[in-house]
């Protein structure tokens, strides 16, 4: 009887716990593509606009395109509740209450100040709980739900999400500082360590451009950063191209391989090539003396903002141009079908569907 009762509890226990995985993918997916349509536009234009500095237009373009990654976390929140299917009111709530525990508005004595696109660890909390609090009250306020369910979210999880924005901007910080050790270590190791963990934090719930400015990244260590961006991002797109539609594939790389966090959180297995194709460039990116700025650390191939600093950064030889080709193009697309090859076809570690996008 107690056997019968066991296994009757072992299968609610597993659906309930496969509820709560689902439910928590589904949230960093939403939260994955509200990144991916609020920084992909600067990214794309960011580098030419530079070509047209003084234009007016140029100004205009370059003001919408930074202006919109503060609206991240209202984004990623209608995101969130349009992959749930939720009511036009259900998502604004998630959104409000992202909004406004996300760290992308700073009070000051004469008013308030937006900026950046806030702290991504907060906004991932906050949209766990506003989901799941929306999805506990959806029906609770009857006809009543327009004028309560925002303002119950927003001060229930709004709320809990302005406690915790200070605690998980020092845990950033902290992060930040202990990357920054990485400095002392000799170029190869350097350059193999900073390529490693770049390539982690650029599909990690972190800010990669925060922290390579917070430790004040530069020179062999920024294009080291940048070269173990690059190669995860080509690594990421070659292996998912074949479930992917092509404008998901080259957001990878053109965007921000962030579209792959849930993909990755969820099937740390994923980490394994894109580690090791990113400490190898990292090591490359060291020899070839290839450099760049805390401002590009974080951003790879993303609007060819690293390739472009390298090359700002260089004397402009021939040989400068061949090794920043070779370090942002070439190495990293050959890498990277050499580790789809290993990890897919020889090894059958991955699959193509544990990189498909569900962000279409």
């Amino acid at each position: 009887m107690s056997k019968m009762i066991q296994n009757t509890v072992k299968p609610v226990q597993n659906k309930r716990s496969y509820r709560v995985r689902e439910f928590i993918v589904t949230v960093l997916n939403g939260t994955s593509l509200g990144i991916v349509i609020t920084l992909i536009p600067s990214a794309l234009v960011s580098q030419l606009l530079l070509l047209f500095a003084g234009n007016p237009v140029a100004a205009k373009v370059a003001f919408m395109t930074t202006l919109i990654q503060s609206t991240l976390p209202l984004v990623a929140g209608f995101a969130v509740g349009q992959i749930f299917k939720l009511s036009p009111i259900d998502s604004g709530s998630i959104a409000l209450a992202i909004f406004v525990s996300s760290g992308v508005v700073t009070q000051t004595k004469s008013g308030m100040i937006i900026g950046g696109t806030g702290v991504i660890l907060n906004i991932l909390l906050v949209a766990i709980i506003a989901t799941a609090l929306v999805k506990l009250t959806e029906n609770l306020f009857g006809h009543l739900k327009m004028l309560l369910q925002p303002l119950v979210v927003l001060m229930i999880a709004g709320g809990i999400g302005l406690a915790t924005l200070d605690p998980l901007r020092q845990v950033q910080m902290v992060i930040g500082m202990t990357v920054a050790y990485a400095t002392d270590l000799t170029p190869i190791v350097l350059g193999a360590v900073l390529g490693g963990v770049f390539a982690f934090l650029i599909v990690s719930p972190l800010s990669s451009v925060g922290i390579a400015m917070a430790i004040n990244l530069t020179g062999i260590g920024s294009g080291a950063a940048n070269a173990g961006i690059v190669v995860a991002s080509f690594t990421l797109a070659a292996m998912g191209a074949q479930v992917n539609p092509l404008g998901g594939t080259l957001a990878h790389f053109i965007g921000s391989p962030k579209i792959q966090m849930a993909n990755m959180l969820t099937k740390p297995k994923l980490f394994i090539p894109t580690t090791i194709g990113a400490m190898i460039m990292g090591v490359v990116a060291t020899l070839f003396g290839v450099k760049g700025t805390p401002a590009s650390a974080g951003f790879g191939f993303s609007g060819l903002i690293g390739p472009l600093t390298a090359f700002t950064l260089s004397d402009g030889s021939v040989s400068a141009i061949f090794s920043i080709l070779t370090t942002f193009v070439v190495l990293p697309v050959i890498l990277a079908f050499f580790l789809k090859w290993l990890f897919m076809t020889r090894f059958k570690l991955i699959k193509p569907d544990d990189l498909k996008l569900t962000l279409q």
